[in-house]
């Protein structure tokens, strides 16, 4: 019997009176993809970090290749052949993709010619290929992901670690990603694959482990695992108990929860273009637009046709002088959903970066119900009633070293405001109502937004938006992405009862399958404008979706 490349024995983890994990034992077999499973908070990032060398075990015993494993820095782990791919990347914005990924290869310093040579072969053997000479921050999120799956890729590890890393991925990347998965792990190598995508789960995983709490709570060989019991140890919950939207996020399919996840699931099983550029199961059975009968949004002839979001041929400049937005229209009428969809880099986040009033258009209008707000600061467009949840919130939406009442009420801290001086007490109760609304679990308003798992942050923000008295628009980049299953539900929940309680609400996209089953109506970005729009109702709608994706004219 071969070794594992990978042993846990009893492990735990403390952080304070937190107990992170408990007795934690797991097996990774060389030549394996062993994917990790389990809401936010359940300990999947904490376990990486053990065997990564960012934390040190209170108890129990690492083995790596038999050997007792302790390493005491992420530099120990990666000299013994370990590699993590991190959820919140690591790269210099300011450098470009060469020199970020020269700075961490000592013995290819300066070597361009020996690095590009490298990239080649990873490219040809894990289908990742990327644009040495491109600045980072002018690249969009997936393509920096790319960037840091080649980064570990190129110190050729025995393991490798992979922190939710199709959270940020459009479903062509998600396709590649697995296939590298397997290509890795068809080299003889390990790796670990943490992510709460069931869909993922049952197409790449030859094992899996669910955390829960911080203990194990199930998993094993994919051949005697069933779908439907990964997703109860995860959750407590049935594949009938969800939400059909959070289901088509989480690449679940109902019919499909029974199988065994050795089985090919059914979205194997059709050469549908909808299903093979999507990759989830729930789409192209004709049934994907009907779990919009479940929703609370009013239908559209119950509204006023006034919208109360208008972009108007709106156009956006690079610094190259092409064009990131081209021309593009679209409208959002109170009380409706509105999505966006498209592969990452057609001009989402210059769109969202414009409605939030952090760049200039080059020509067009932005209209908020009768107020033209193209040139409008960002204060005055909350003033007025929009609200934006970024793309990504770490970086645009909160501020991690503030507590949480501090970033529930940035820019409002004069509502707290008694005599000159800031009334704590009352900001206290304030934030905590707000925590409580949202179901935000943590230990009160006054820890620091950075303790918080990915899922409550998100909670937080969503609540800043949405408690605003007079919000008119909800502008939502990628909700739910990274997010666990519970925290999915909650943010696709919130939404829903913001179109009905008479807000307009757009939702940017990487998730078709979820703007199918979330919205009225979506649009496609490509090459910067906005196609369509498809209406969900449609039967056929996932396709023409994925044709418009593809750049295929209606």
């Amino acid at each position: 019997m071969s070794t594992p490349a990978l042993t846990l024995h009893g492990v735990g983890k403390r952080f304070g009176d937190v107990q992170a994990l408990h007795d934690v034992d797991v097996t990774v077999e060389s030549g394996t993809v062993h994917c990790i499973l389990g809401e936010n908070g359940a300990g999947k990032s904490t376990l990486c970090n053990l065997v990564f060398g960012g934390y040190q075990p209170d108890s129990g015993r690492i083995q790596l290749g038999g050997k007792d494993f302790r390493p005491d820095s992420p530099a120990a782990a990666m000299a013994s052949g370990v590699a993590m791919v991190h959820q919140h990347f690591s790269l210099v914005t300011t450098m470009t993709v060469a020199e970020n990924l020269l700075l961490t290869q000592h013995g290819l310093r300066s070597r361009r010619t020996e690095l590009t040579d490298r990239l080649d072969e990873i490219a040809q053997r894990y289908r990742l290929r990327v644009d040495l000479d491109q600045q980072v921050a002018t690249m969009p999120v997936g393509a920096r992901q790319k960037v840091e799956i080649v980064k570990a890729l190129l110190r050729d590890p025995a393991l490798i670690l992979l922190d939710e890393p199709t959270g940020v991925l459009d479903p062509a990347e998600i396709d590649a990603l697995i296939d590298t998965c397997r290509a890795i792990a068809a080299d003889g190598k390990a790796v670990i694959l943490v992510t709460h995508k069931l869909g993922e789960v049952a197409r790449v995983a030859d094992a899996a482990t669910v955390l829960r709490r911080g203990t194990v709570a199930g998993g094993g060989r994919m051949s005697n695992t069933t779908i439907a019991g990964l997703l109860t140890a995860m959750v407590g919950r049935t594949a009938a108990d969800l939400d059909p939207s959070v289901a088509a996020t989480i690449g679940l399919d109902p019919a499909d929860a029974a199988r065994p996840i050795g089985v090919p699931v059914s979205n194997t099983e059709t050469d549908s273009p909808a299903r093979a550029l999507t990759d989830e199961p729930i789409i192209d059975r004709g049934t994907a637009s009907a779990p919009s009968s479940a929703r609370l949004v009013p239908s559209a002839d119950s509204v006023s046709p006034a919208p109360v979001l208008t972009i108007d041929r709106v156009t956006v400049h690079r610094a190259d002088g092409s064009a990131a937005l081209d021309d593009a229209r679209l409208v959002v009428r109170p009380g409706e959903i509105v999505g966006i969809a498209g592969v990452e880099g057609n001009g989402q986040s210059e769109l969202v970066a414009v409605l939030a009033g952090g760049t200039s258009v080059s020509g067009g209008r932005v209209t908020l119900a009768d107020t033209d707000i193209t040139t409008a600061s960002p204060a005055t467009r909350t003033a007025l009633g929009l609200g934006v949840v970024p793309e990504d919130r770490h970086r645009d939406a909160m501020v991690a070293e503030m507590t949480l009442a501090e970033n529930l009420f940035l820019g409002q801290l004069g509502r707290f405001r008694r005599f000159g001086l800031l009334d704590k007490q009352a900001m206290g109760r304030a934030a905590q109502a707000e925590l409580d609304r949202f179901d935000v679990r943590a230990a009160g308003p006054w820890v620091p937004m950075g303790s918080l798992s990915g899922g409550n942050q998100q909670k937080v923000v969503l609540a800043r938006e949405l408690s605003a008295a007079n919000l008119r628009c909800l502008v939502a980049a990628q909700p739910t992405r990274g997010l666990d299953i519970g925290a999915v539900d909650f943010v696709l929940t919130q939404l829903r009862r913001a179109a009905a309680d008479g807000c307009g609400v757009l939702v940017v996209s990487s998730e078709v399958p979820e703007l199918l089953a979330l919205c009225d109506r979506v649009f496609v970005a490509y090459r910067g404008a906005l196609a369509g729009p498809v209406e969900t109702a449609d039967p056929a709608a996932a396709q023409q979706i994925s044709e418009l994706m593809m750049g295929v004219a209606p």
